[in-house]
């Protein structure tokens, strides 16, 4: 008769900033993704971005980051290019060239 085991082993130490530092790192290396951002750094510029893609404030992201300065949220959360290219409008009068 087959048998199926799982076990799950509790890590040895507590699981610290180095030590997502790395995973995210080898996740990143393993995805082929190229980024500025190396670690887990990664995670709070994405998280920043994707809130704001999806509606919420400069001040809510700020919060959730746990930043004192609203230039410090600005920094995390990058401005999208494309999705302003999406919506931005012809400037008003004639062209120059």
């Amino acid at each position: 008769m087959p048998s199926l085991f799982i076990t799950e082993y509790a890590p040895l130490r507590p699981i610290d900033r180095i030590t997502v530092k790395c995973l995210v790192k080898r996740a990143l290396k393993r995805g082929g993704v190229e980024s500025h951002y190396k670690g887990a750094h990664i995670l709070r510029h994405s998280a920043a971005t994707a809130m704001l893609r999806h509606g919420v404030s400069l001040t809510n992201v700020g919060t959730v980051l746990r930043h004192r300065s609203p230039e410090m949220t600005a920094h995390y959360a990058k401005v999208d290019i494309a999705l302003l290219a999406a919506i931005a409008q012809p400037w008003p009068g004639r062209s120059p060239c």
